[in-house]
């Protein structure tokens, strides 16, 4: 079971509710909520690792990555502005700490769709 932390003005609105529930679904391996927010021709930059296009790409990499439950994770920050928003946080995997940061464009201001995802990770 996940342990979640969320920091109190991460849920205040709309899009920080949606970004907050994504980072949720990925710490404990949920994705078909993660892929039902692709947009079709969604890219993903796993920086120092690869980039992904399409929905298809995106859910095969999300569908690896499934069984890596994090035992914890905290969400420190999520901004939002316009069709972009951005959170960071810490997840523990298997007795390892991992920070990251997400920088997520969507299709529209409205949309709840991801365009594009750019994800920073690092062993701390």
């Amino acid at each position: 079971m996940t342990r979640v932390h969320i920091s109190p003005d991460c849920g205040n609105a709309p899009r920080k509710t949606l970004i907050k529930d994504l980072n949720i679904a990925f710490a404990k391996g949920d994705t078909s909520f993660i892929v039902q927010h692709a947009h079709e021709d969604i890219q993903w930059a796993i920086v120092g690792d690869k980039e992904l296009k399409g929905k298809e790409a995106f859910s095969r990499e999300l569908e690896s990555m499934k069984e890596v439950v994090a035992d914890e994770m905290t969400l420190h920050s999520i901004i939002t502005h316009g069709a972009e928003a951005a959170a960071n946080g810490e997840m523990k995997v298997d007795g390892k700490t991992y920070s990251f940061c997400d920088i997520y464009r969507f299709s529209s201001t409205t949309s709840t769709k991801i365009k594009k995802m750019s994800s920073y990770v690092i062993e701390i």
